[in-house]
């Protein structure tokens, strides 16, 4: 009996988590690019080409919120079907990434609100969703027992404080390269192991 719930639970783990390299695959695409852009607007950035900072700015937004739309579609779609505490834990879990970008965006506004600087703000901003996306994934890994979400969640947890060290905007560029890679590498190993699991 046990050994039937334990299958049974692990097959709902697998279904929760079935989404989740799409999801890391939509995200560094996102971050990539998007980050790539903001690089690229500002005049110590890109030294090969730059983009007007409005079309640069628009480009970012666009990609967040394709990538927000995407993961609010799977977000549902994870918990369809599923019952009791996965059901609870699922949608807590979905929900935080909401509530936690709305504190994080609302303390950025109130540092604006404040006379931080603009370099400032471009500086703070990629850091701390860098920074929310991390500990949502070790909270991920926690509740499905995921060690591929905690390998990544610690990656942006240091990816995200080092990446101001590297000044503004070069910050941009750390955080479209190493935060952007790890997610497709994340996406990547998820799917590799995905694949092992069901052949």
């Amino acid at each position: 009996m046990m050994a039937i719930l334990r299958d049974q639970q692990q097959r709902v783990d697998r279904a929760l988590l079935a989404p989740v390299p799409w999801l890391l695959f939509v995200w560094g695409v996102a971050w990539l690019v998007g980050y790539l852009l903001l690089w690229s607007a500002w005049p110590a950035g890109n030294p090969w080409f730059q983009i007007p900072v409005l079309a640069a700015g628009a480009g970012f937004g666009v990609l967040m919120a394709a990538s927000i739309a995407t993961s609010a579609v799977m977000g549902m779609r994870i918990n369809r079907g599923v019952t009791g505490v996965s059901d609870f834990a699922g949608t807590v879990y979905g929900l935080s990434w909401s509530v936690c970008g709305f504190a994080f965006f609302a303390l950025g506004s109130g540092l604006a609100a404040n006379g931080a600087s603009p370099e400032l703000l471009s500086i703070y901003f990629p850091s701390a969703f860098g920074l929310m996306a991390g500990t949502l994934y070790l909270a991920g890994a926690a509740l499905w027992r995921d060690r591929g979400q905690l390998v990544l969640g610690i990656v942006m947890l240091a990816v995200s404080s080092v990446a101001p060290f590297a000044g503004q905007p070069g910050n941009n560029l750390v955080m479209a390269l190493a935060g952007g890679g790890a997610l497709l590498a994340g996406a990547a190993a998820m799917w590799v192991r995905r694949g092992r699991s069901h052949a």
